[in-house]
């Protein structure tokens, strides 16, 4: 996490391993070599958190009928000089304004436009939780977990987190459903299923993916296959990747949902296109043997060779592109040099 939000990115999957929700262990059915191996882990993802740098859902205002957040306003193009300066404004004739003292944390824990300051972010959002600023809590039990900002505390960030799911938060929902999957016990899986529906509902794309974990596993809720694809598409229709690979999966092997093998291609393509380890590992696979994209083994080579420097090697895959010629294995590493490029 880019802010440390350690509960904010869930562990990769194994259902005895705490921490958070399972990735699904399903394979992408042939390519028959494909059968042999379970799928590799995928990397952690980072969850939108209150403090993650650039993410405008930290700082957001609650509904109002006020005359428009011109701070806000000011935050969300980037101008946060303006946006400190306007937020601190308002303070100063209205000592109760929520938002601003929560717009004021937030520049400071992420230090846009001003010098980042972990102490007097805690201070404003303890003054806007204080007063019952839901989003405040969520910064505060995060920052309480990880010590940043004040003395870490499990106890008291905990109970920010509840207070702020209790009114709504979604990323408190979402961090609290994730420190109750830690337990293990049914009761905590089911009100962790509870409170990932709360935050998915919200659309935030890795709640909706854990959500689609817990329904394929039958965890906390009924087994439910069809479900889970749905909550993966809505997940990868949100920019999740681990959500977008999930659906991809499922889609290939017709689990859940009609078996459509090009469409599955085009969201492994795309996932793959973003960076994702297992999505370029799965395409390669389907362009080496022809499944849902047309043979190209020059294409298959690339996408490996892309895998394979984020650590996902695949031996099937290096014996099949052996007999590439020196020509077609130049091309390929360059196309795999270009998309190591793109961010």
């Amino acid at each position: 996490m880019v802010a440390g939000t350690a509960l904010a990115a869930p562990t990769p999957p194994a259902a005895t391993q705490p921490g958070g929700p399972a990735r699904a262990q399903s394979k992408v059915e042939a390519p028959k070599a494909d059968a042999k191996g379970e799928s590799p882990k995928a990397p952690t993802r980072e969850l939108p958190s209150p403090y993650t740098p650039n993410y405008n859902g930290g700082a957001r205002p609650p509904p109002s009928d006020k005359a428009p957040d011109f701070a806000y306003g000011a935050y969300q193009r980037g101008q946060y000089v303006t946006a400190f300066r306007e937020a601190t404004k308002r303070i100063e004739t209205d000592r109760k304004d929520t938002a601003a003292m929560t717009l004021l944390g937030e520049l400071y824990n992420q230090g846009l436009g001003i010098r980042q300051d972990a102490q007097k972010a805690a201070e404003w959002y303890r003054l806007a939780a204080a007063q019952g600023e839901p989003q405040a809590m969520a910064s505060l039990g995060l920052m309480a977990m990880d010590g940043r900002g004040m003395v870490k505390d499990a106890k008291a960030g905990r109970r920010w987190l509840e207070q702020a799911a209790e009114a709504g938060q979604p990323s408190a929902a979402y961090n609290l459903a994730l420190l109750l999957l830690g337990s293990g016990t049914d009761a905590d899986q089911a009100r962790a299923a509870t409170l990932f529906r709360k935050a998915a509902d919200a659309e935030l794309g890795p709640a909706q993916h854990d959500l689609g974990v817990l329904y394929l596993q039958g965890r906390g809720v009924p087994k439910d296959p069809s479900r889970a694809a749905d909550w993966f598409r809505r997940s990868a229709d949100n920019g999740d990747l681990a959500g977008e690979v999930e659906f991809a999966i499922l889609l290939f092997n017709g689990t859940g949902l009609t078996k459509d093998e090009p469409r599955a291609a085009r969201y492994f393509l795309h996932a793959a296109s973003r960076g994702n380890a297992i999505a370029q590992n799965r395409v390669a696979r389907l362009y080496a043997v022809g499944r849902g994209v047309p043979k190209n083994l020059v294409e298959a080579a690339a996408w490996n060779l892309a895998a394979a420097a984020q650590g996902l090697s695949d031996a099937w895959l290096d014996q099949t592109l052996t007999g590439l010629t020196a020509d077609e294995r130049g091309r390929a590493e360059r196309l795999a040099a270009e998309r190591a490029n793109v961010k």
